[in-house]
């Protein structure tokens, strides 16, 4: 079995969080019309104080990164940012693993719903997403005239408070 954590970004590791960024270059092109991502973006995307920013590991070795928003001030519900494996790790099952380590451990804090964006025109992440239970509930303007369809899913039901105690 595979041994997948998570583990904080820092400003010291932040050049290994460009490196996987970087290796995904369709992406990249896709959402910021260019292959490359600079440090100081990497920095103002994975080290702000609005999101949990962690590399997704295997073992020892860094194969992804996930940068999640607890609660979005729009409209208080948590939202995934990004989930990026590395281009050398892609299409063998890794993305989904480390979903489901992120989705348990949100879960374990209380999350009810989780939210995602994804560009209109990123036909594999859409997929992705739907195959992880993920619903798109509407479409919205992005940057520079290109838009997002907006996912969740439920993955904690509310609980009548009355019934859980009696068990």
């Amino acid at each position: 079995m595979s041994n997948f954590s998570l583990e904080k970004i820092s400003t010291e590791t932040l050049h290994i969080a460009r490196d996987i960024v970087n290796s995904n270059k369709r992406y990249n092109v896709l959402e910021n019309g260019r292959e490359e991502r600079t440090l100081k973006e990497m920095e103002e995307e994975f080290l702000n104080e609005m999101t949990e920013s962690f590399f997704i590991k295997l073992n020892n070795e860094y194969v992804g990164v996930l940068d999640y928003l607890v609660e979005n001030p729009n409209d208080q519900y948590p939202w995934l940012g990004l989930l990026m494996i590395h281009h050398d790790y892609q299409e063998v099952g890794y993305g989904k693993m480390a979903y489901s380590l992120f989705e348990t451990e949100a879960r374990k804090a209380g999350m009810q719903i989780l939210r995602l964006a994804v560009l209109t025109e990123n036909i594999s992440a859409r997929t992705f997403w739907e195959s992880l239970g993920y619903r798109r509930y509407e479409t919205k303007p992005y940057k520079e005239g290109k838009k997002v369809d907006c996912f969740e899913k439920v993955i904690k039901e509310k609980t009548d408070s009355k019934i859980a105690n009696t068990f």
